[in-house]
């Protein structure tokens, strides 16, 4: 699905020069190449402060934290998405609230959103799904109007800009109060093992994050609040440095791998290409199709007898999840996201594509077709 060795092997030097270079000065936490790359990220989104911490799951905790919700309130989210949207949200004893998607861009329904906030919601968190950005001007003037925050998922869209009615750009986590991100390897910006960050424009917000994460404390053994332990260590941030100033490359690069498979499958019948979204550009980091005349099931047997990984995301939505199980939702109850979770398939995505490996991947999924 992607090809990391690939992409390692086009920037070895520069990777592991920097992985020397922290070793060498020993500077393993908390050193210059972590507070250099929250400032080099700043810049490019945009935003006045980015923390970073150990990963994706700890940035979006750190962020309730901040904003000091307490158990019982709620949350509201998508229930298509991966869990750790949601996790966090219960892990914390806030009540995650779920909610359907769009069927083209299968991101977060803002009329279900309405509908679903009470006196005790406090948040909305949209997740940018497979590399585009939500609605968010809608988004926005709904917690507005009701007073909540936004805390904006951008794991899987880092570099995607949305596009306001006034001609505005924002980069994809910036918009809200908060916005949290994941450097996992497979993502589009990725290290070499673990990493988060968050980023916003509150000074206030900025400081609680930085204080959570490093266990509560601004003086070292003077605990101000309650935190956790959530770190960037220095060889990770001097990888995602070299990778940050490839990032718009490597968007480019997907956006260009999404367009042959559009051409190859969009007059198919068959399967449903990816829509883009008309206020959000795309970066791809998954290109996810819709299997709205074969079976999902047939295709991807099919791609695994002939060496094309395929993969599902999500087969199972959180509210079918067992550790989800709540008497609010039945089946049925989502049924945009219910008909996702049987349909789409995930091609392989990543810079590194060579032209006989997307050639083999379209003929293959061709030649399912016209079985």
């Amino acid at each position: 699905m992607v090809d990391l060795k690939a992409q390692y092997s086009n920037i070895k030097d520069e990777v592991d020069k920097a992985i020397q270079n922290v070793i060498d000065n020993t500077a393993f936490i908390g050193g210059p190449e972590v507070s250099d790359f929250a400032r080099e990220l700043e810049t490019y989104l945009d935003v006045k402060h980015v923390i970073p911490c150990a990963n994706g799951t700890d940035a979006l905790q750190i962020a309730m934290m901040a904003l000091g919700f307490k158990p019982g309130d709620e949350v509201i989210t998508a229930s298509f998405t991966y869990v750790a949207t949601a996790e966090v949200i219960a892990l914390l004893g806030l009540k995650p609230v779920l909610v359907d998607v769009y069927p083209d861009t299968f991101n977060l329904n803002v009329e279900a959103v309405e509908q679903a906030i009470t006196d005790k919601t406090v948040a909305i968190v949209p997740v940018h799904l497979f590399g585009q950005c939500a609605d968010m001007e809608p988004l926005m003037a709904l917690a507005n109007k009701h007073n909540l925050h936004v805390i904006e998922d951008t794991a899987q869209a880092i570099g995607a800009i949305y596009t306001f009615s006034d001609g505005s750009k924002k980069r994809a986590g910036t918009i809200g109060s908060i916005g949290a991100t994941s450097f996992f390897p497979s993502k589009n910006l990725g290290c070499y093992g673990d990493g988060g960050a968050l980023c916003t424009n509150s000074d206030e917000f900025a400081e609680k994050m930085r204080v959570i994460a490093n266990h509560g404390q601004r003086v070292r053994y003077y605990h101000d609040s309650i935190g956790v332990n959530s770190r960037l260590d220095s060889i990770q941030a001097a990888i995602l440095r070299i990778k940050l100033r490839k990032l718009d490359e490597y968007s480019a690069a997907r956006q260009k791998l999404a367009a042959a498979y559009d051409q190859a499958f969009g007059g198919s019948g068959k399967l449903v290409v990816p829509a883009r979204a008309k206020n959000s550009n795309h970066v791809f980091h998954q290109y996810t199709l819709l299997c709205e005349g074969i079976s999902r099931d047939g295709l991807k047997a099919f791609l695994e007898e002939n060496d094309v990984p395929a993969m599902i995301y999500y087969p199972v939505p959180l509210h079918m999840q067992k550790a989800y199980t709540d008497e609010r939702y039945q089946n049925g109850d989502f049924p945009v996201t219910e008909h996702l979770c049987d349909v789409v398939i995930s091609l392989p995505m990543h810079t590194e594509m060579q032209d006989d490996q997307l050639n083999h991947i379209i003929t293959t999924v061709q030649q399912y077709l016209n079985k």
